[in-house]
């Protein structure tokens, strides 16, 4: 299996604004007193120019227009909703909050099938009439070569449900929780933990339980994963929420926002762009907004090509 892709799925935004449902349990996103329009058109901007970095570092976006109604704050971050698997498989997930249920969109998975080979849709969204949930690869981070998947327990991620498709899958489940400093659970697995072939960026400190942290070093090593290690002061600056793409011609991308880059010491700079190039986009009304980061936006499409 294939670690990484130069094909994703990607919103773009017609009504992002600050969601207050999503802050419950998102302490990464803040409140502003900017005009609507004022903050759409920013987020507009920064989505426009990060699909264009990409296309131009030569991988191929799938860019899909969010509809206004039913309205839809969050919709820039798809890879909540909906994965896309290298079998033809595509998993739709359970979300906690209300407003982002809109967001799964069987017009885009249609829209796909024109380029792509979708064998079978798994809609796990029944789970969510339980209070289950498990937000795709915000909750799951997942190493596809190894067939690991790592998650941290939250009000998002429900770890029956996440047992369960990790069987369904044939993934070994990594399962643990991380905290920050006031002791609330990590929202998202990807906010502290990133997986490449070769590497991974984890957030060591935010797991707490001595158990649960050899648990994950030992999944990690166990698979020669060589570990770069943030702080969580870096963690909030999104330095956890990364992700590796692969180009058509030139060496693979590790996608990250401006901020999560600028928090990174030299010999971290130095460590990662030895398995990839390091590409940073500025995103930052995105990320205040919203809370997701880079790697949110992005849905990898591991679907068979037509």
């Amino acid at each position: 299996m294939k670690q990484s892709t130069r094909h994703i799925l990607m919103i773009r935004p017609v009504g992002s604004s600050f969601n207050p449902e999503t802050a419950l349990s998102n302490p990464f996103q803040q409140i502003t007193s900017w005009d609507p329009s004022l903050a759409l058109r920013r987020t507009q901007e920064e989505f426009d120019s990060f699909v264009a970095a990409l296309r131009a570092k030569g991988v191929e976006v799938e860019v899909v227009e969010d509809t206004l109604v039913p309205g839809k704050p969050d919709a820039v971050f798809p890879n909540n909703w909906v994965s896309f698997h290298e079998d033809g498989t595509v998993i739709l997930y359970p979300m906690m909050a209300p407003s982002r249920r809109r967001e799964r969109r069987v017009d885009v998975i249609e829209r796909l099938r024109k380029k792509f080979v979708v064998r079978e849709v798994i809609d796990l969204s029944r789970h969510e009439k339980d209070g289950k949930y498990l937000e795709g690869t915000g909750s799951i981070v997942f190493d596809h070569v190894n067939q690991v998947a790592y998650a941290c327990g939250s009000p998002r991620t429900d770890k029956d449900l996440f047992f369960q498709l990790c069987q369904l899958l044939k993934y070994r489940p990594v399962y643990f929780h991380a905290y920050d400093e006031q002791g609330k659970e990590i929202y998202h697995t990807n906010v502290m933990m990133c997986v490449g072939v070769d590497f991974a960026i984890v957030c060591l400190a935010s797991i707490t339980d001595l158990a649960d942290k050899k648990n994950v070093i030992d999944n990690l090593r166990d698979t020669d994963h060589a570990i770069i290690e943030i702080t969580m002061d870096q963690l909030h600056h999104f330095a956890g929420n990364m992700l590796v793409l692969d180009t058509q011609d030139g060496p693979s991308l590790l996608v990250a926002s401006r901020q999560a880059v600028d928090s990174l010491t030299q010999e971290q700079k130095q460590s990662l762009s030895s398995y990839a190039e390091l590409t940073a986009l500025p995103i930052s009304t995105i990320e205040m907004l919203g809370g997701g980061s880079a790697r949110c936006m992005m849905a990898e499409i591991f679907l068979p090509k037509r």
